[in-house]
C-alpha cells in the first residue's frame, strides 16, 4: 500500500497537503502523527511542524470488482456487478445475459470463483475477516429451496419404507442445508459418508 509522510504547521494542515498528492480523501487513508509539533515562543521561536504518515487503504471492493471485470470479459460475457457490504460480509451479485455459464454443475465454478474472490480480499490479513458471498441472479436462494424439498422428500420416503438412502455427492455448504432441514425430524436423522469432492449425506430411519 502506497504511503508518504509530510509536514504541515498543524497535523490537518499536513493532511490536506497529503489528501491533494494522494488524489483521495480522508475516509480512504489511515493516518500516523510521527510529530505533533508545537507553536514555541511567539508561535514562531523555537516551532517544530507536524509530520504525519498516511497510507493509502486497500480497496478490495474495487479489486474485486476488477477482477470479475477481467474473468467476465474472459468469458464473453457481459454483465452487472453489484457489490455490497454488512456486517463483514460481502455479498456480490451478477446479472445478465449468458451469466448462467457461470455457475457451472450444480454451482461448482460459481463456488470457485467465491473461493478465489475470498482469497484474494483476505489475503495478508490486513483488514478484518471478511466472508464472501458471490451469486447469480438469486441461484443460492432458489438451489437452497430445492435441497430443502429434496431433504423433506428424502425423509418421507425413508419414513414409509424403511430404507437408507444415499444423496447425490453435494459440497460442504449444500450438505449443511440438507442436515439443517432435517435436525429436528422425528423419524429420521442425517450423516455424511465419503471424501470430497464425492462426500454424500446419508439418510436414515430413527430406530427405537
Amino acid at each position: 500500500m502506497k504511503s508518504i509522510e509530510l509536514e504541515g504547521k498543524t497535523v490537518e494542515e499536513a493532511l490536506k497537503k497529503a489528501l491533494i498528492e494522494l488524489n483521495t480523501t480522508k475516509n480512504m487513508v489511515e493516518v500516523e502523527v510521527l510529530e505533533e509539533g508545537s507553536k514555541g515562543l511567539f508561535s514562531f521561536i523555537g516551532s517544530k511542524p507536524a509530520k504525519i504518515r498516511v497510507t493509502i487503504k486497500r480497496n478490495y471492493i474495487e479489486e474485486i470488482n476488477n477482477f470479475l471485470n477481467v474473468v467476465l470479459k474472459t468469458m464473453d460475457i457481459e454483465a452487472e456487478v453489484d457489490i455490497k457490504e454488512d456486517n463483514n460480509i460481502i455479498k456480490v451479485n451478477l446479472s445478465g445475459k449468458k451469466v448462467g455459464a457461470i455457475i457451472g454443475y450444480r454451482g461448482e465454478t460459481l463456488d470457485s470463483l467465491q473461493c478465489l474472490i475470498s482469497l484474494m480480499v483476505n489475503k495478508n490479513n490486513d483488514i478484518p475477516y471478511k466472508r464472501v458471498i458471490l451469486d447469480i441472479e438469486n441461484y443460492r436462494n432458489k438451489r437452497e429451496e430445492t435441497l430443502k424439498r429434496v431433504a423433506e422428500k428424502t425423509a418421507a420416503k425413508v419414513k414409509r419404507t424403511g430404507k437408507t438412502f444415499k444423496l447425490e455427492p453435494m459440497n460442504p455448504y449444500e450438505r449443511r442445508i440438507i442436515h439443517s432441514s432435517l435436525q429436528y425430524n422425528d423419524f429420521v436423522y442425517t450423516y455424511s459418508e465419503g471424501n470430497e469432492p464425492f462426500r454424500k449425506v446419508v439418510v436414515e430411519l430413527k430406530r427405537n
